[in-house]
């Protein structure tokens, strides 16, 4: 089992991508903001079915592959670490936008909106980052089951992301109403989330291999 400081850092690194906005975060938005937030909360539940998949996927064999071959591991590394670069510029530079200017989506029925909140989370590259990139820089086969640290970190990560996804599903219209009357947050909001993503893709390519 991971020991303490290892689930400690785990749980950082997962928390600063749950808190850097993505395909997730902008599909639970706007359907908060379009369509009020039962709508947003049954999206999350899909969403929430997406990162069980990737758990799974990852104990079961993915994260076990990638620390047997290195140069899988170390071109997923360099791969997650230049699409964490791409996403920061996305988020600061000229033009860009925040999460929280979302465009106004259909009104979808409850089945729909699980499935797309599922499909969105399958479809999303920061998750796939997140399990096959970062993951496997935590798990340590001295420390026991590779099979039982995975899922481990992968309850923390799903843990960390629904709190932060419902938090932001329950207050995004509020939000959006308070960046709308302060045009210096968005920017502020903007370059935060930049940095966050730039240092995470730093540590990515720099972090050695165990």
């Amino acid at each position: 089992m991971p020991h303490t400081p290892q689930l400690f850092a785990f749980a950082l690194v997962a928390l600063g991508m749950a808190l850097t906005p993505g395909p997730n975060m902008v599909y639970l938005i706007s359907r908060s903001i379009c369509q009020g937030r039962t709508a947003g909360l049954i999206s999350l539940g899909g969403v929430a079915l997406g990162f069980v998949v990737y758990m799974l996927c990852a104990a079961f064999g993915i994260t076990a592959l990638l620390i047997a071959v290195p140069f899988a591991y170390d071109t997923l590394r360099f791969g997650g670490a230049l699409y964490l670069l791409y996403l920061a510029w996305q988020a600061v530079k000229p033009g860009g936008r925040s999460p929280f200017q979302v465009r106004d989506l259909p009104v979808d029925g409850p089945r729909k909106l699980f499935t797309m909140g599922f499909v969105t989370n399958l479809l999303n590259p920061k998750i796939a980052v997140l399990y096959l990139s970062l993951l496997p820089q935590f798990i340590d086969p001295h420390q026991g089951s590779v099979l039982a640290q995975s899922i481990v970190f992968g309850a923390v990560q799903i843990t960390l992301s629904i709190a932060v996804n419902s938090t932001v599903a329950m207050t995004a219209g509020s939000i959006a109403v308070f960046l709308a009357r302060k045009p210096a947050w968005l920017l502020i909001q903007r370059w935060l989330m930049g940095t966050v993503l730039a240092g995470l893709a730093v540590k990515m390519a720099t972090e050695a291999r165990r």
